[in-house]
């Protein structure tokens, strides 16, 4: 913690003269356990926020102008836009904080015309890897700049805002998922959330005798760019040929046994295949928060494997590297379960490895993965942290 504070207090005085009275803020970044793109077919999910995320320095100037500096970027330098020009957007990483200030005057939260902010943001999630660095950024954002303001806006609300903020101003068909784990995170405890309701439940997630293990591809995806838009699309013709024989609300209402009776009706059957992931995804999703609360961790893990092997053959989402990364990890000793997580085409992997297993699990993985591809996988064992705060300020 100590260094993160002294790259943002250093950074604050380097690029807007002093630190003094800023405030430190922190947003998690989350990865789901399991249920994966069924958030948007109105399917139960089950992430949990991580110990690791993006942090922003914070400190009001006075003027009609916000100023953003990455310290992940310092060759990028300081971003300026006005308050009268959120409409207009600056193409870079910026877009994604720009977008929840944007969201929030939809929403009639005005900032003042002197609410400019000098804000230094940096992360500990790595880019592109699908552990929603962008959705840490809004959820942190708006954190800070609800505090900031006074607008008193709770962590629901939060994620609302920073999924439209994602879908309307940078163009990404995202569920609620990623903004909901990040913003309603709790300490050692995972989220079942029914996406289609927003109903949620916390459930105890320690693992005394085993650690979860982030193993990234380094393959870099930009999400709005990649086939995410396009598997949400035929996910929806799917339930438009459903709905011509029976009235279906979305693909997760179903059963799998239901599904199978119907599936006849889906014209294209690559259009099938997706759908039928999203079914017994969330199938399986159900299945695996029962069997961890009746303490059956190696039942979870089997449900996790089903996962990976859905969204390799059904969802087609998965890709050489994620595959490579799945294929290693069920090859090693003490893996309880594994699958990819997040969107997809390059990202994660999330292992739950048994804790004397995870070194030899990491020197495994990371030279069967070099092997396959070419380059280096990055392993981050990391833990069930908490959602967003005000965690410190510059004096």
């Amino acid at each position: 913690m100590n260094e993160v504070l002294n790259i943002l207090k250093t950074s604050m005085e380097e690029r807007f003269g002093s630190a003094t009275g800023a405030d430190v803020f922190f947003a998690p970044g989350r990865v789901n356990l399991i249920g994966e793109h069924i958030d948007y077919n109105g399917g139960h999910v089950f992430p949990c926020a991580l110990t690791i995320g993006t942090y922003a320095a914070v400190r009001r100037n006075g003027t009609d102008t916000m100023r953003l500096y990455s310290a992940n970027f310092p060759g990028r330098g300081v971003i300026e836009f006005a308050l009268d020009t959120l409409d207009e957007h600056q193409n870079s990483w910026a877009d994604y904080p720009k977008g929840v200030m944007w969201a929030l005057k939809q929403h009639g939260f005005v900032l003042p015309a002197d609410g400019g902010l000098d804000i230094v943001y940096y992360g500990n999630i790595p880019n592109g890897s699908g552990l929603s660095s962008s959705a840490s950024i809004e959820v942190l954002t708006a954190t800070f700049l609800s505090e900031t303001f006074g607008f008193g806006l709770d962590g629901v609300y939060i994620a609302r805002l920073c999924k439209e903020s994602e879908n309307k101003y940078n163009g990404v068909n995202c569920g609620i998922m990623d903004q909901f784990a990040i913003a309603m995170g709790a300490k050692d405890k995972a989220i079942f959330l029914d996406t289609a309701t927003l109903d949620y439940t916390y459930v105890p997630f320690v693992l005394p005798d085993a650690k979860i293990v982030i193993a990234c591809s380094n393959k870099k995806r930009g999400l709005a760019d990649s086939e995410y838009n396009k598997r949400r699309g035929e996910c929806e013709a799917a339930l438009a040929d459903l709905n011509t024989v029976r009235p279906v609300k979305a693909l997760c209402d179903l059963t799998p046994e239901e599904f199978e009776t119907l599936a006849g009706v889906i014209q294209d059957p690559v259009n099938a295949r997706r759908a039928k992931h999203a079914v017994t995804e969330n199938a399986r999703t159900l299945q695996a928060v029962d069997a961890l609360n009746r303490g059956d961790l190696d039942a979870f893990g089997t449900l996790m494997k089903a996962s990976h092997d859905s969204l390799r053959y059904d969802f087609e989402v998965t890709g050489k590297e994620l595959d490579a990364l799945y294929e290693a990890a069920c090859a090693a000793g003490g893996v309880i379960g594994t699958r990819m997580t997040g969107a997809g085409f390059g990202g994660c992997t999330v292992s739950i490895v048994r804790n004397e297993c995870v070194d030899a699990f990491i020197e495994s993985v990371g030279a069967s993965y070099r092997e396959a591809v070419g380059y280096d996988a990055s392993f981050y064992a990391v833990n069930v942290g908490d959602g967003p705060a005000n965690i410190a300020s510059f004096a």
